[in-house]
């Protein structure tokens, strides 16, 4: 295995010369960011070293109720970035929707590539199960927040189109459906996007992370396939899961389109 290269302090500080470099830029052309910049830096700063103890601590005493805690966790605030997200008003219903739509699609993608496709054993083991979570759960929340937003935006916008083809007799599912497709096609195209210049292009963090730890490129990029087709197929579920489910909310038990 090659040598690692461990950043000593000043070197991991003079990386900080890229934040000063962009807090000049954004003064020079009066754009009123600094604030958030600061603020911004220092929270990723402090929630990474944080998160790097927590882990440290866990990888140290596995244990499958800490690992379950960290996942959970991890859904929960996963949630709640979904709900800020959005900039429309969500309804309770559509909300519960958007909580069982991440749980379900996203530990059911993460239990299916960690129990077959990576075979870990044990399943709990925190050093592959928390990070390859974090990977599903957060590209996850990205597709749903995209789905949830045109699929309000479109029930919205179109509510005209979509109560004369009830009068018409259509189904909810049938007047609905070009906007739950068109939901789920915004949500996921992202994620294949980035598929598309993944090796050529970009090298993705994961593998760039293996391979600066001295792990081959090969083995490394046999990792990042299976954890890309994994993130594809947990977006995937999630959003259809919520699409699916979420456009229900937008009619009453008549059949009748409910939008306040």
């Amino acid at each position: 295995m090659d040598k690692v290269i461990n950043l000593q302090i000043w070197q991991l500080a003079a990386a900080y010369i890229f934040i000063v470099i962009l807090l000049v830029i954004v003064k020079l052309k009066g754009i009123p960011r600094e604030k958030e910049i600061l603020i911004s830096s220092a929270r990723m700063t402090l929630q990474l070293i944080l998160t790097g103890y927590i882990l440290m601590y866990i990888f140290q005493n596995s244990n499958p109720v800490f690992t379950v805690i960290v996942i959970g966790v991890m859904e929960a605030f996963a949630i709640y970035n979904v709900f800020k997200r959005v900039k429309v008003k969500l309804s309770p219903k559509i909300k519960r929707i958007i909580a069982i739509s991440m749980v379900l699609g996203t530990t059911s993608s993460l239990l299916y590539f960690i129990i077959v496709v990576i075979n870990l054993s044990p399943w709990y083991d925190p050093r592959y199960f928390i990070p390859i979570a974090g990977m599903l759960i957060g590209n996850s929340m990205t597709g749903i927040s995209l789905g949830v937003s045109r699929l309000v935006d479109g029930m919205t916008a179109q509510k005209h189109l979509i109560e004369s083809a009830l009068m018409l007799g259509a189904t909810p599912k049938m007047a609905a459906k070009e906007i739950v497709d068109n939901a789920f096609d915004s949500a996921i195209l992202p994620t294949i996007n980035s598929m598309v210049g993944m090796g050529i292009v970009f090298l993705p963090g994961m593998m760039t992370g293996q391979i600066l730890s001295g792990v081959s490129p090969v083995t490394a990029i046999e990792y990042q396939i299976a954890v890309m087709l994994g993130i594809l197929g947990s977006v995937a579920l999630t959003v259809i899961l919520f699409v699916q489910l979420g456009y229900k909310t937008f009619f009453n038990e008549q059949q009748q389109l409910d939008i306040s």
